[in-house]
C-alpha cells in the first residue's frame, strides 16, 4: 500500500513539474544561436511575404522584430503559466502558499538567466529590456491565473 502510494506522489509531481522544466529548457535552448533572428527568419519570413507581398524590406524587418518581442511575451507566459500550475497544487505548504511569489521568481531568474545567455553568443543580444518585457509576459499570466483560480474558488 504504501508503495503504491509513493509511485502515485512520484507521478503526481512529475506531471506537474516536467512541463515547467520542459518549458525552461525550451527558453534556454532558444538563447541559443538557435533563437537567432537568422534562423527564425526561415519561417517567418516567408509568412510575412505571403501576408504583405508589396511591402518594403524595412517593414517587413519590422514586422519580424515585432513577432519576435510578442515571442518573447508568450513564452514567458507560458513558463509563468507551468510554474503557477506546479506551486500552487505543491505538496510543499510554502510552495503552495506563495505560489504567486514563487513563480514570478522563476520567471526573473529564467529571463535574467536567458539574456545572460544571449549576450556570449555573437548570433544574439542580452538586453535588460527583453528581461523587462519577459517579465510583463510572464506577470500578466500569473495575474490571469490567480484570477482564474480566485473565480474557481468562489
Amino acid at each position: 500500500m504504501v508503495n503504491n502510494l509513493q509511485k502515485s506522489t512520484w507521478r503526481e509531481r512529475i506531471i506537474r513539474y516536467a512541463p515547467l522544466f520542459l518549458w525552461a529548457g525550451l527558453i534556454l535552448f532558444l538563447s541559443t544561436g538557435q533563437g537567432a533572428i537568422s534562423n527564425t527568419s526561415r519561417f517567418i519570413r516567408p509568412l510575412l511575404e505571403f501576408l504583405f507581398p508589396n511591402s518594403p524590406e524595412e517593414i517587413l524587418l519590422t514586422y519580424h522584430n515585432y513577432i519576435r518581442k510578442l515571442a518573447h511575451a508568450t513564452e514567458y507566459a507560458g513558463l509563468a503559466f507551468f510554474a503557477a500550475r506546479a506551486f500552487s497544487s505543491s505538496s510543499v505548504s510554502v510552495l503552495r502558499k506563495f505560489w504567486f511569489i514563487f513563480s514570478l521568481l522563476v520567471v526573473i531568474l529564467t529571463a535574467l538567466t536567458d539574456e545572460y545567455n544571449q549576450s556570449f553568443n555573437s548570433a544574439r543580444t542580452g538586453s535588460i529590456y527583453d528581461v523587462w518585457l519577459d517579465v510583463a509576459g510572464g506577470s500578466f499570466m500569473l495575474i490571469v491565473f490567480g484570477v482564474w483560480r480566485m473565480r474557481k474558488v468562489q
